[in-house]
């Protein structure tokens, strides 16, 4: 029998709850949260658009079929229609009816930079993408410090209470065997007692919102989290580098590269090409005068186009391009002026904290050394129910406000930390 609770004690040792630390859970929080698919989405967007960039070097083939009816052809002169006639040559003409099936096949020798221009921007898009989609998922470790510390707040709200219960109930056990003993009135016993059911509730109270904490947290994370550690009290080592900030250089660079863009399509373009149609009429206009049947007919060589329209716009797009770069630095800006007000407002708020525990420890004090005089004159005889309970309750809340000083403090080093970057 001892074998096998050994056995079932180890098989039940790597599911043992563990403690997440607030990094961990920020960690979890990030890799579970849905917009992570969007890397793996942005990528393959990428990865296609710039495939098909490459494409655009492949020869350009186009398959076409066409039938018309012409209003008016080319026709012989009448003096020359006679003179062929006289020699037994009929020249019908052109005939109104025409039709042909062919390809025309383009191949670019050179784009003037177009399809470098294109691959420039569709990364610096991609890269754009990338990082507006870290700057959603960091906004989520505000969010996973909030319930954190709230949950930490939480335990030690539960520790606390535990520890006023646990002197309630010394008090309780003590008024009774002086009630016993005839020394105590029952409505002692019972004050004490009604303290201490309301003590109990608030555990009742404290433990739903502890629960509900835990259930949102671990949602966020994706897996079970069973219990939090108390973080440690350091200091940000320095500054680091927001999303947000990285965003701006990505935009700024997918502005770059749209300028670039703009230079390539005032460059002209030189390609060949060819044609080949089997059909009526073809490129011999005089036979076709003569012969009214399909023929094979071919067209090669090379061309240079420039897109002279581009220019009437060059000025205005660039223009757009300068507007949205000062945009972006005016972004950036506001960016880091609110960052900085919020770093003073979080270290005033670290400080204040600071020097509220050191008062707490001392207030903290005081009360129990209160309640314990009161407990010492209960012990005596002297009974004084009311004053015991509100030194209880009075100590109770000395070490939740000093627990609750110094969650906030844990809390606000932590946020200071997600608004430097760190």
């Amino acid at each position: 029998m001892i074998k096998i609770l050994t056995m079932m004690l180890a098989c039940l040792m790597p599911f043992a709850a563990t403690a997440e630390s607030i990094e961990e859970c920020q960690q979890l929080a990030a890799d579970n949260y849905p917009l992570v698919k969007r890397y793996s989405l942005i990528k393959q967007t990428e990865r296609l658009t710039l495939s098909n960039i490459a494409k655009d070097w492949l020869p350009k083939i186009e398959a076409y079929a066409q039938g018309s009816y012409q209003s008016a052809v080319p026709e012989l002169p009448e003096l020359l229609k006679s003179i062929l006639a006289s020699q037994g040559q009929d020249a019908k003409g052109i005939s109104a009816l025409q039709y042909r099936a062919g390809i025309n096949i383009q191949q670019t020798l050179y784009d003037g930079g177009a399809a470098s221009a294109e691959r420039a921007v569709e990364r610096s898009r991609s890269n754009a993408d990338v990082t507006r989609n870290a700057v959603d998922i960091y906004a989520l470790r505000q969010r996973v410090n909030e319930i954190y510390f709230g949950w930490l707040l939480a335990e030690e709200h539960l520790r606390l209470n535990g520890e006023k219960i646990r002197l309630l109930k010394s008090s309780a056990d003590k008024l009774a065997a002086l009630y016993n003993k005839g020394v105590a009135m029952g409505c002692d016993v019972d004050a004490v007692n009604a303290e201490l059911a309301s003590a109990r509730q608030q555990t009742l109270e404290i433990t739903a919102t502890r629960d509900c904490l835990q259930k949102t947290l671990s949602l966020l994370c994706g897996k079970e989290v069973t219990s939090v550690t108390k973080p440690s009290a350091e200091t940000p080592a320095g500054k680091g580098i927001r999303p947000e900030l990285q965003l701006f250089d990505s935009q700024l660079s997918l502005n770059a590269a749209r300028e670039k863009a703009l230079n390539a399509a005032l460059r002209p373009r030189i390609g060949l090409f060819a044609q080949g149609y089997y059909g009526y009429m073809g490129y011999d206009m005089f036979r076709d005068m003569f012969e009214r049947t399909p023929s094979l007919n071919a067209l090669a060589g090379a061309k240079i186009t420039w897109n002279i329209s581009s220019l009437q716009t060059n000025r205005n797009d660039r223009r757009k391009l300068q507007a949205q770069r000062d945009d972006i630095e005016v972004a950036r800006e506001t960016f880091l002026f609110n960052q900085r007000m919020e770093e003073t407002q979080e270290q005033k708020n670290i400080d204040l904290k600071r020097k509220l525990m050191a008062e707490d420890d001392e207030i903290v004090a005081l009360r129990k050394r209160i309640r314990m005089a009161a407990e010492a004159k209960l012990a005596g005889g002297i009974i004084d129910t009311d004053n015991l309970i509100q030194e209880i309750s009075r100590e109770n809340r000395a070490a939740i406000n000093r627990s609750l000083h110094e969650v906030e403090y844990l809390k606000a080093l932590y946020e200071l930390r997600r608004i430097e970057g760190e």
